[in-house]
């Protein structure tokens, strides 16, 4: 989302001089301020440098020497880079993807832009730059040399784009309603004049379908010339340039045989008004109903801002206040009466209730909520009262993420759209080329008089390969699917993901948390001689209590629950991977896998660790005592797998997908899981770091991969897998390294989203197909290729609605994505995102 820049650029001395100040990353002393004040000291043209450790940032006044590219790419060198940051522009005036190349293009040019990304169904732009050092007023100004309009993406532009897509609507609505009025006679005069030869080219006839050509062209009509004749003179000609040339061509011809028809050959002075008017009718057509289709393909958004209510109710001196959503403070107290919308995400502090939070996780069953419980903001509260404290406002809050988050991946462009951009970006000049080329064609081949002929086939060619279908292939359908995605609870943080997820041939699963609810329990003491079960599980939680494992967890609770005093440790050593060791109560404790024993040089004793064995065949997880150097008893942990977790392993699997478990466990509880859920592929025994390692040898055996997990120690396998895919409900450091979130935290979201990137894709490969080869087919026959051989020739007009329904073939293809996956889940109240 847009950043908002912490960057003055502003007037300092000569006209020349501008003042940076930005942020730097690395600093950590006095000798690290001085070594950036250095580097960038020494740049010519540079003054007044300083440099604040506390905040972390330089300023710095460039009189006209080096600029801020130059100032990045030298603290790069010096070891402190300035911090990227994303901008967001609204950009007006996109009508094709010839366009987005152009502004795409213009926007990289702006210096210290890394890389800028325009998609043409949200009208975004998105630019990656080092922070502070690119001025988003030079952005604005490089969109419009180019010849569109931007503004940056605030507040205030973000607000309503339901409303904006709505005063689009109504003014395309109003300008095809009147071209289309204005059209009308001039057509019915034409169909006159072959119905009634005495009418046809009559000097009255021809004057009023002058006149109203001529309206038509200066009012509904005028958008194609303003946007594209300028394109055109430029040498950067797109949709409206080819619309402008065709319309434009057809209606002078027709003018010059109304006023001047000897300036033409005999027998040429043909008019062709009709052809204009209905041009520009009919891609007006056109224009309505894709902007009614892309605000159906915007509705999850829209949905998703609509959730949170207007206002909260704020309890203050025991009395409540009404106040507005943006009014809110971190540590109000906010009421929430039974049936209302959740207003603000925040801890329960009294009362409890049942919420129905599926506009988040995607999950139809009602959550009970007690004091201490957190709440999302838009979620909906059941029967019961609930005070709760605001722990988030604003962009912080779990919705606003939420939408920031689809709102990045509908902006997002796919591997595939590279090729297209490429296609496209050479597209309209070849165009133009061919319709040159089939003018003279006719003219000088056709039979006479060819004038006529070679200008109506050359006005085909031009109408007909509009390039609008191509460049909404791709980003519509990313909209529709990611829209959908976020309805059953599956957050995709890059579109790109969605091709990627399409190609992954093995799909590894992390164990605990993931397959598994996370929540061990201790299943099975087993004891040596010379220590009671009681004894020996104070001394294990003991130790334990420092540990933050989640078998630890278990070993803890079972200990209290039996009402055992645990010892405070006197010491404690956690070796990752292996085991924890200490002094419990004065004796020497430690506590782990079989591995462990073996680091410390401990015996192991074999009754013990056969029947270790044994529970660990059952799918438990044995964790093996020692105390004073003496193997001395064995508790089993267990952790329920979760529900679902078997039928999406087979969901995987039927779908010609491998299937592997990743866990740190014994590989005989391992073992024991895996064939209870299905999974043939098993990764046991797996140190936090021999994760990446899994996720590369899978790849080497099987292809891509997709990594599933929930805790720290799965963020590195997350970041290394093709695809990465965090459980919603785990640690923010693996949902901030994944490429996907399933929020829910049931793993029916993982093939919910499978479903949807392969239905995405699939879309995406009809939406190409549909475009390239409208394209391939009809410029031929366009150009009256076939007319030699007795084959049809293709009017204008025919040619004008066939390009507007290319256009609004692909948009309603990518449309049929909000039906993938099946059935939306069932909402105890009905939410606006079910019907997006």
């Amino acid at each position: 989302m847009l950043r908002t820049m912490n960057t003055a650029i502003r007037s300092s001395g000569s006209p020349s001089s501008r003042a940076l100040n930005f942020p730097v990353a690395g600093m950590s002393c006095a000798s690290c301020v001085g070594r950036v004040e250095r580097a960038l000291a020494a740049l010519p043209g540079v003054r007044d440098v300083a440099v604040n450790l506390a905040t972390n940032r330089a300023s710095l006044v460039l009189d006209g020497g080096a600029g801020p590219v130059e100032a990045a790419a030298a603290l790069a060198d010096a070891g402190y880079p300035v911090p990227e940051v994303e901008s967001l522009l609204v950009i007006e005036g996109l009508s094709c993807a010839s366009c987005v190349g152009r502004v795409e293009k213009a926007l990289a040019a702006v210096p210290g832009v890394t890389g800028a990304s325009v998609n043409l169904a949200t009208g975004r732009a998105a630019i990656r730059h080092p922070e502070g050092l690119v001025a988003i007023p030079d952005l604005v100004a490089a969109v419009e040399e180019a010849g569109y309009a931007a503004q940056p993406l605030d507040a205030e532009t973000r607000s309503d784009p339901a409303a904006r897509r709505e005063e689009e609507s109504r003014i395309l609505r109003r300008d095809l309603i009147a071209a289309a009025l204005l059209s009308a006679p001039v057509v019915i005069l034409d169909m006159g004049g072959h119905l009634l030869p005495g009418l046809h080219g009559g000097p009255v006839t021809a004057g009023v379908q002058a006149i109203l050509a001529t309206l038509v062209l200066a009012r509904p009509g005028r958008r194609f010339f303003l946007r594209g004749v300028p394109g055109l003179l430029r040498g950067h000609p797109d949709m409206n340039a080819l619309v402008a040339l065709g319309a434009g061509a057809a209606y002078l011809y027709s003018l010059v045989s109304t006023l001047t028809p000897g300036l033409l050959p005999a027998g040429t002075a043909h008019l062709y008004f009709e052809a204009s008017v209905l041009i520009v009718t009919l891609i007006l057509l056109g224009r309505t109903l894709e902007a009614r289709a892309k605000g159906r393909t915007g509705q999850a958004i829209a949905g998703l801002m609509d959730l949170a209510p207007k206002t909260a109710r704020v309890v203050r001196d025991d009395a409540e206040e009404e106040v507005p959503l943006a009014a809110l403070r971190l540590g109000d107290v906010v009421r929430v009466r039974p049936g209302e919308r959740v207003a603000a995400d925040g801890v329960v502090i009294a009362g409890t209730s049942q919420v129905d939070e599926s506009m988040v996780t995607g999950e139809p069953a009602p959550v009970r909520k007690v004091p201490g419980d957190r709440t999302v903001g838009g979620t909906v509260n059941g029967r019961g009262s609930l005070d709760l404290k605001v722990d988030a406002v604003g962009a912080a809050t779990v919705l606003a993420q939420i939408t920031a988050l689809v709102e990045r991946a509908q902006g997002g462009k796919l591997p595939i759209q590279a090729l297209v951009d490429r296609i496209t970006g050479r597209f309209v000049p070849a165009v133009i080329g061919i319709a040159t080329l089939t003018f003279l064609g006719w003219l000088l081949l056709g039979p006479a008089p060819a004038l006529g002929t070679a200008l109506v086939n050359a006005v085909a060619v031009l109408i007909i390969a509009c390039p609008c279908a191509m460049g909404l292939a791709t980003p519509t359908a990313i909209m529709v699917g990611t829209g959908r995605a976020a309805v059953r609870g599956v957050l995709f943080r890059d579109g790109a993901a969605l091709q990627g997820l399409r190609d992954v041939r093995v799909v590894a699963l992390d164990k605990t948390g993931t397959l598994t609810e996370g929540r061990p329990e201790l299943t099975d003491l087993l004891t040596g001689t010379g220590i009671s079960d009681d004894a020996a599980l104070a001394l294990a939680a003991g130790l334990e209590t420092r540990s933050e494992h989640p078998l630890a967890g278990a070993v803890v609770a079972a200990a209290r629950g039996r009402g055992l005093v645990v010892p405070e440790p006197e010491s404690f050593t956690a070796v990752e991977g292996f085991g924890v060791s200490g002094r419990v109560a004065g004796r020497a404790v430690a506590l782990g896998a079989p591995r462990y024993l073996d680091r410390l040089g401990i015996a192991r004793d074999p009754d013990l660790t056969v029947r270790a064995e044994g529970l660990a065949a059952e799918g438990r997880s044995p964790i093996h005592l020692v105390l004073d150097g003496r193997h001395a008893a064995v508790l089993a942990v267990a952790d329920p797998v979760k529900g679902g977790a078997r039928a999406a392993v087979v969901a995987l699997k039927a779908r010609g997908l491998a299937v592997a478990m990743v866990t740190g466990d014994d590989p005989g509880a391992a073992a024991g899981v895996a064939k209870s859920l299905g999974i043939d592929i098993v990764a046991a025994g797996v140190l936090p770091g021999g994760k990446v390692e899994a996720v590369q040898r899978f790849r080497a055996e099987y292809g891509p991969v997709a990594f599933v997990g929930d805790g720290i120690n799965d963020a590195p396998a997350l970041a290394e897998a093709d695809v990465g895919l965090a459980i919603g409900t785990g640690t923010d450091i693996a949902v901030d390294s994944a490429d996907v979130v399933l929020m829910s935290g049931a793993l029916g979201g993982l093939v919910d989203a499978l479903v949807l990137s392969r239905a995405v894709m699939a879309n995406i490969r009809q939406n190409l197909f549909w475009a390239f080869a409208y394209n391939a087919a009809l410029i031929p026959v366009a150009a009256g290729v076939l007319v030699p051989f007795g084959g049809p020739a293709l009017s204008p007009i025919l040619a004008a609605g066939a390009m507007a329904f290319s256009s609004v073939f692909v948009l309603g293809n990518a449309l049929r994505l909000r039906r993938a996956g099946g059935a939306a889940p069932t909402h105890a109240t009905a939410s606006p995102l079910e019907a997006a």
